[in-house]
């Protein structure tokens, strides 16, 4: 006979979505060794291996990937019958799954987050940052309540709405060659040293892919962990950067660097809003749904 907890089916969800029992074990705030001893648990109960272990990580396997659709839908009402009774407690409680692309993380969500936080005291909102495209897939999974990706990416059967709207532009030093330019085309960017983000980061990996999709290879000379930093070794004179426009124009009111927009259609960011339900949310996430509607426009 089956006996999984809710602990049991929390740590497995976080263990598939790390890709790891060590970082599922961390997310869900267990030792390694009890992680370790309740997924064993959970297999000899089950009579079958839920994951595959490899030097690369785990995956689950066809049995775990069952129990894994079966564990969000049950967490998923779990939250939702929390936020429906928090109501009745004196305040809404419970926590809300985000993933984001860089843009909309170091952008737009700060600002739009504290006014949040601030009115939902018993709410805690976790963040992850990825690529639109790894976003969508894992919202459609049912690995994040929302997501905040560009507009330009097929979010598929997923609901969408309207969040913000930016664009990518080159920050360069005042002095440079190409500050006088009216746009500059990204294959022309990579003839130079780049400074940009570290390279876990979502939009150095999505730079990366553009720039192996023409053939060429990205400069990176220095990799930072913040649009500002990069900002300020351009003024500096060690590379160019990309980085939102929004950054850049703030940057430029107290740093000598000058703005040229990006020629290519990839460079405008439509952020968009999306999500398997709205319907289906707890209450909680979704007041945080209209929350960053409103903001937004």
């Amino acid at each position: 006979m089956m006996r999984f907890d809710l602990v049991d089916l929390n740590l497995f969800r976080h263990i598939v979505e790390a890709g790891s029992i060590t970082h599922g074990a961390e997310r869900a705030n267990l030792a390694l060794a009890a992680a370790s001893a309740r997924v064993r648990a959970m297999e000899e109960s089950l009579g079958a291996a839920l994951l595959l272990r490899g030097r690369q990580g785990v995956t689950p396997t066809p049995a775990g990937r069952a129990l894994l659709a079966h564990t969000r839908e049950i967490l998923g009402q779990v939250e939702r019958l929390q936020g429906d009774l928090s109501v009745f407690a004196g305040g809404a409680v419970g926590q809300i799954r985000v993933l984001s692309n860089t843009n909309a993380l170091t952008e737009f969500l700060p600002e739009a987050l504290s006014a949040y936080l601030a009115l939902h005291t018993g709410v805690s909102v976790d963040i992850e940052e990825r690529t639109s495209d790894e976003i969508v897939g894992m919202v459609a999974d049912g690995a994040a309540d929302l997501g905040i990706v560009a507009g330009t990416v097929d979010t598929g059967s997923l609901q969408t709405f309207p969040f913000r709207h930016d664009r990518f532009v080159v920050v360069v030093a005042g002095g440079h060659s190409l500050a006088g330019r009216g746009s500059v085309g990204f294959a022309e960017v990579l003839e130079h040293d780049l400074v940009g983000l570290d390279r876990p980061s979502a939009l150095t990996r999505f730079l990366a892919d553009k720039a192996s999709r023409i053939g060429r290879p990205m400069r990176l000379r220095v990799q930072l962990r913040s649009f500002d930093a990069v900002c300020r070794l351009v003024e500096c004179g060690v590379g160019l950067g990309i980085v939102p426009e929004t950054t850049a124009r703030r940057a430029k009111r107290t740093m000598e660097i000058a703005l040229v927009p990006l020629e290519d259609l990839w460079a405008a960011r439509d952020l968009t809003l999306c999500l398997r339900d709205l319907e289906t949310l707890p209450p909680f996430a979704q007041d945080f749904v209209a929350h960053l509607r409103a903001t937004g426009a």
